[in-house]
Protein backbone atom coordinates (compact mmCIF):
# COMPACT_ATOMS: atom_id res chain seq x y z
CA UNK A 1 0.00 0.00 0.00
CA UNK A 2 1.24 3.36 -1.04
CA UNK A 3 1.90 5.73 1.76
CA UNK A 4 2.99 9.51 1.40
CA UNK A 5 3.78 11.99 4.43
CA UNK A 6 4.66 15.57 4.12
CA UNK A 7 8.11 16.87 4.87
CA UNK A 8 8.85 20.11 6.43
CA UNK A 9 12.12 20.49 5.56
CA UNK A 10 15.07 21.44 7.65
CA UNK A 11 15.71 24.74 5.79
CA UNK A 12 14.81 27.58 7.80
CA UNK A 13 11.99 29.86 6.99
CA UNK A 14 12.28 33.48 5.69
CA UNK A 15 11.13 35.82 8.17
CA UNK A 16 11.21 38.59 6.22
CA UNK A 17 11.52 42.24 7.71
CA UNK A 18 8.80 45.30 8.02
CA UNK A 19 6.50 45.61 10.69
CA UNK A 20 3.42 46.94 10.45
CA UNK A 21 2.70 50.82 11.14
CA UNK A 22 -0.18 53.58 11.47
CA UNK A 23 1.23 55.40 8.23
CA UNK A 24 1.48 52.61 6.09
CA UNK A 25 -2.24 51.14 7.54
CA UNK A 26 -3.69 54.63 6.53
CA UNK A 27 -2.21 55.02 3.06
CA UNK A 28 -3.26 51.23 2.40
CA UNK A 29 -6.94 52.36 3.30
CA UNK A 30 -6.90 55.41 1.26
CA UNK A 31 -5.16 53.23 -1.83
CA UNK A 32 -8.04 50.94 -1.49
CA UNK A 33 -10.59 53.12 -1.84
CA UNK A 34 -10.14 52.86 -5.05
CA UNK A 35 -12.20 49.74 -5.02
CA UNK A 36 -14.64 51.64 -3.23
CA UNK A 37 -16.14 53.33 -6.45
CA UNK A 38 -16.11 50.05 -8.25
CA UNK A 39 -17.89 48.58 -5.79
CA UNK A 40 -20.68 51.40 -5.80
CA UNK A 41 -21.12 51.41 -9.50
CA UNK A 42 -21.76 47.58 -9.56
CA UNK A 43 -24.19 48.06 -6.78
CA UNK A 44 -26.02 51.13 -8.00
CA UNK A 45 -26.99 50.67 -11.50
CA UNK A 46 -28.94 47.48 -10.93
CA UNK A 47 -31.37 49.35 -8.25
CA UNK A 48 -31.89 52.42 -10.51
CA UNK A 49 -32.73 50.76 -13.58
CA UNK A 50 -35.41 49.53 -11.43
CA UNK A 51 -36.90 52.05 -10.43
CA UNK A 52 -40.10 53.32 -12.04
CA UNK A 53 -39.67 57.32 -12.45
CA UNK A 54 -36.01 56.71 -14.41
CA UNK A 55 -37.78 54.40 -16.42
CA UNK A 56 -40.56 57.04 -17.45
CA UNK A 57 -38.00 59.44 -17.83
CA UNK A 58 -35.28 58.54 -20.00
CA UNK A 59 -36.83 54.73 -21.50
CA UNK A 60 -40.46 55.25 -21.35
CA UNK A 61 -41.07 51.84 -24.01
CA UNK A 62 -39.21 49.77 -21.11
CA UNK A 63 -41.55 51.47 -18.83
CA UNK A 64 -44.59 51.19 -20.19
CA UNK A 65 -43.81 47.34 -21.59
CA UNK A 66 -42.97 46.65 -17.91
CA UNK A 67 -46.38 48.26 -16.53
CA UNK A 68 -48.43 46.65 -19.07
CA UNK A 69 -46.38 43.05 -18.67
CA UNK A 70 -46.22 42.66 -22.05
CA UNK A 71 -43.24 40.99 -22.23
CA UNK A 72 -44.54 38.57 -19.84
CA UNK A 73 -42.96 37.16 -17.05
CA UNK A 74 -39.30 37.04 -19.02
CA UNK A 75 -37.50 39.83 -17.53
CA UNK A 76 -35.26 39.76 -20.34
CA UNK A 77 -38.12 40.69 -22.77
CA UNK A 78 -39.11 43.48 -20.29
CA UNK A 79 -35.97 44.81 -20.34
CA UNK A 80 -34.76 44.36 -24.26
CA UNK A 81 -33.80 47.94 -25.21
CA UNK A 82 -30.88 49.50 -27.32
CA UNK A 83 -30.35 52.59 -25.33
CA UNK A 84 -30.79 51.08 -21.88
CA UNK A 85 -28.41 48.35 -22.57
CA UNK A 86 -26.13 50.92 -23.93
CA UNK A 87 -26.46 52.86 -20.54
CA UNK A 88 -25.42 49.80 -18.40
CA UNK A 89 -22.36 48.71 -20.48
CA UNK A 90 -20.71 51.63 -21.57
CA UNK A 91 -19.13 52.25 -18.48
CA UNK A 92 -17.60 48.64 -18.66
CA UNK A 93 -16.29 49.38 -21.99
CA UNK A 94 -15.01 52.68 -21.49
CA UNK A 95 -13.15 50.65 -17.69
CA UNK A 96 -11.72 48.52 -20.66
CA UNK A 97 -10.18 50.70 -22.99
CA UNK A 98 -9.61 53.24 -20.25
CA UNK A 99 -7.27 50.56 -18.37
CA UNK A 100 -5.13 49.77 -21.76
CA UNK A 101 -4.07 53.84 -21.17
CA UNK A 102 -4.39 53.81 -17.44
CA UNK A 103 -1.49 50.57 -17.58
CA UNK A 104 1.25 53.21 -19.67
CA UNK A 105 0.65 56.27 -17.49
CA UNK A 106 0.63 54.55 -14.12
CA UNK A 107 4.10 53.27 -15.41
CA UNK A 108 5.82 56.47 -16.92
CA UNK A 109 4.01 58.96 -14.50
CA UNK A 110 3.52 56.96 -11.26
CA UNK A 111 0.91 55.23 -9.44
CA UNK A 112 -0.31 58.60 -7.62
CA UNK A 113 -1.34 60.97 -10.95
CA UNK A 114 -3.22 57.80 -12.36
CA UNK A 115 -5.36 57.35 -9.04
CA UNK A 116 -6.00 60.90 -8.74
CA UNK A 117 -6.83 61.08 -12.54
CA UNK A 118 -9.26 58.45 -11.67
CA UNK A 119 -11.20 59.72 -8.67
CA UNK A 120 -11.26 63.02 -11.30
CA UNK A 121 -13.27 61.63 -14.09
CA UNK A 122 -15.16 59.65 -11.59
CA UNK A 123 -16.19 62.62 -9.68
CA UNK A 124 -17.24 64.14 -13.01
CA UNK A 125 -19.16 61.22 -14.10
CA UNK A 126 -21.24 61.38 -10.78
CA UNK A 127 -22.21 64.74 -11.60
CA UNK A 128 -23.25 64.26 -15.04
CA UNK A 129 -25.70 61.06 -13.97
CA UNK A 130 -26.82 63.10 -10.56
CA UNK A 131 -27.79 66.80 -13.17
CA UNK A 132 -28.85 64.40 -15.89
CA UNK A 133 -32.01 65.27 -18.24
CA UNK A 134 -31.82 63.20 -21.52
CA UNK A 135 -30.39 59.58 -22.28
CA UNK A 136 -27.01 61.42 -23.73
CA UNK A 137 -25.79 63.20 -20.80
CA UNK A 138 -26.44 59.70 -18.48
CA UNK A 139 -24.53 57.43 -21.38
CA UNK A 140 -21.49 60.46 -21.07
CA UNK A 141 -21.79 60.37 -17.34
CA UNK A 142 -21.22 56.38 -17.64
CA UNK A 143 -18.54 56.52 -20.30
CA UNK A 144 -16.92 59.01 -17.76
CA UNK A 145 -17.42 56.77 -14.80
CA UNK A 146 -15.93 53.63 -16.50
CA UNK A 147 -12.90 55.77 -17.20
CA UNK A 148 -12.23 56.35 -13.45
CA UNK A 149 -12.69 52.99 -12.90
CA UNK A 150 -10.53 51.82 -14.96
CA UNK A 151 -7.76 54.53 -14.15
CA UNK A 152 -8.19 53.03 -10.26
CA UNK A 153 -8.39 49.26 -10.51
CA UNK A 154 -5.35 50.09 -12.44
CA UNK A 155 -3.27 51.96 -10.24
CA UNK A 156 -4.98 51.22 -6.78
CA UNK A 157 -3.66 47.89 -6.56
CA UNK A 158 -0.45 48.42 -7.68
CA UNK A 159 0.37 51.23 -5.13
CA UNK A 160 -0.96 48.96 -2.54
CA UNK A 161 1.34 45.35 -3.27
CA UNK A 162 4.60 48.44 -3.45
CA UNK A 163 3.88 50.21 -0.60
CA UNK A 164 2.89 46.91 1.86
CA UNK A 165 5.35 45.43 3.28
CA UNK A 166 6.55 41.52 2.10
CA UNK A 167 5.06 39.75 5.53
CA UNK A 168 1.71 42.14 5.80
CA UNK A 169 1.23 42.51 1.40
CA UNK A 170 -1.85 39.53 1.21
CA UNK A 171 -3.71 41.24 3.76
CA UNK A 172 -3.16 44.59 2.75
CA UNK A 173 -4.23 44.29 -0.68
CA UNK A 174 -6.86 42.19 0.37
CA UNK A 175 -8.36 45.77 1.32
CA UNK A 176 -9.45 46.76 -2.12
CA UNK A 177 -11.20 43.75 -2.25
CA UNK A 178 -12.85 44.44 0.61
CA UNK A 179 -13.72 48.31 -0.14
CA UNK A 180 -15.45 46.31 -3.36
CA UNK A 181 -17.86 44.76 -1.22
CA UNK A 182 -18.78 47.79 1.23
CA UNK A 183 -19.31 50.08 -2.65
CA UNK A 184 -21.98 46.98 -2.94
CA UNK A 185 -23.51 47.22 0.36
CA UNK A 186 -23.83 51.03 0.17
CA UNK A 187 -24.82 51.57 -2.88
CA UNK A 188 -27.90 48.35 -2.12
CA UNK A 189 -28.59 50.57 1.46
CA UNK A 190 -29.02 53.71 -0.72
CA UNK A 191 -31.04 52.47 -3.43
CA UNK A 192 -33.44 51.42 -0.86
CA UNK A 193 -34.16 54.67 0.66
CA UNK A 194 -33.80 56.40 -2.41
CA UNK A 195 -36.45 54.50 -4.22
CA UNK A 196 -38.86 55.47 -1.27
CA UNK A 197 -38.45 59.06 -1.99
CA UNK A 198 -41.83 60.32 -2.91
CA UNK A 199 -40.96 63.62 -5.87
CA UNK A 200 -39.50 60.94 -8.01
CA UNK A 201 -36.06 61.98 -7.73
CA UNK A 202 -34.40 59.18 -5.91
CA UNK A 203 -32.44 57.93 -8.85
CA UNK A 204 -30.56 61.35 -8.73
CA UNK A 205 -29.78 60.63 -5.61
CA UNK A 206 -28.89 57.25 -5.99
CA UNK A 207 -26.11 58.14 -9.05
CA UNK A 208 -25.01 61.58 -7.62
CA UNK A 209 -23.99 59.98 -4.38
CA UNK A 210 -21.35 58.16 -6.69
CA UNK A 211 -19.53 61.55 -6.08
CA UNK A 212 -18.69 60.42 -2.24
CA UNK A 213 -16.55 58.07 -2.72
CA UNK A 214 -15.23 59.35 -5.35
CA UNK A 215 -14.36 62.37 -3.01
CA UNK A 216 -12.78 60.37 -0.33
CA UNK A 217 -10.65 58.60 -3.16
CA UNK A 218 -9.66 61.89 -4.31
CA UNK A 219 -8.51 63.65 -1.44
CA UNK A 220 -6.68 60.44 0.02
CA UNK A 221 -5.04 60.28 -3.25
CA UNK A 222 -3.96 63.78 -3.10
CA UNK A 223 -3.12 63.28 -0.13
CA UNK A 224 -0.95 59.88 -0.60
CA UNK A 225 2.72 59.86 -1.48
CA UNK A 226 4.06 58.55 -4.59
CA UNK A 227 5.86 54.51 -4.43
CA UNK A 228 9.31 54.00 -4.26
CA UNK A 229 9.43 51.61 -6.52
CA UNK A 230 7.57 53.96 -9.18
CA UNK A 231 10.19 56.96 -8.20
CA UNK A 232 12.95 55.03 -8.37
CA UNK A 233 11.65 53.00 -11.82
CA UNK A 234 11.06 56.72 -13.33
CA UNK A 235 14.49 57.93 -12.30
CA UNK A 236 13.89 59.67 -9.06
CA UNK A 237 16.41 57.97 -6.75
CA UNK A 238 17.08 60.50 -3.81
CA UNK A 239 13.04 60.90 -3.54
CA UNK A 240 12.45 57.20 -3.54
CA UNK A 241 14.88 56.10 -1.09
CA UNK A 242 13.06 59.19 1.06
CA UNK A 243 9.85 57.56 0.96
CA UNK A 244 11.62 53.92 1.55
CA UNK A 245 12.91 55.57 4.81
CA UNK A 246 8.93 57.01 6.06
CA UNK A 247 7.57 53.59 5.07
CA UNK A 248 10.17 50.64 6.01
CA UNK A 249 12.15 52.37 8.55
CA UNK A 250 12.81 49.37 10.30
CA UNK A 251 13.86 47.55 7.23
CA UNK A 252 16.44 49.77 6.74
CA UNK A 253 17.61 49.46 10.33
CA UNK A 254 17.81 45.65 9.80
CA UNK A 255 19.32 45.69 6.55
CA UNK A 256 22.27 48.35 7.70
CA UNK A 257 22.78 46.20 10.79
CA UNK A 258 23.53 43.02 8.43
CA UNK A 259 26.09 45.49 6.39
CA UNK A 260 27.79 46.50 9.46
CA UNK A 261 28.12 43.03 10.58
CA UNK A 262 29.32 41.73 7.35
CA UNK A 263 32.10 44.97 7.21
CA UNK A 264 33.42 43.94 10.82
CA UNK A 265 33.39 40.25 9.75
CA UNK A 266 35.51 41.21 6.28
CA UNK A 267 37.92 43.72 8.00
CA UNK A 268 38.32 41.80 11.40
CA UNK A 269 37.73 38.41 10.47
CA UNK A 270 39.87 36.95 13.51
CA UNK A 271 37.03 38.64 15.86
CA UNK A 272 34.29 37.13 14.00
CA UNK A 273 35.89 33.70 14.52
CA UNK A 274 36.57 34.45 18.27
CA UNK A 275 32.59 35.39 18.50
CA UNK A 276 31.68 31.99 16.53
CA UNK A 277 33.74 30.02 18.86
CA UNK A 278 32.61 31.22 22.18
CA UNK A 279 28.65 30.96 20.96
CA UNK A 280 29.87 27.62 19.99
Amino acid sequence: MAAGFINGGGGERKDYPGKMTWRMVITCIMAGCGGLIFGYDIGISGGVTSMAPFLQKFFPRVYHREELNSGGTNQYCKFDDTMLTLFTSSLYLAALVASVFASFITRKFGRKPSMVFGGLVFLAGAAVNGFAHNVAMLIIGRILLGVGIGFANQSAPVYLCEVAPAKHRGKLNMLFQLMITVGILAANLINFFSAKMSNGEGWRVSLGCAGIPALIFLIGSLCLPDTPNSLIERGRLPEGKEQLRKFVTDVLRNEAGWLTSRRDRVINPSTSSKEGSRIC
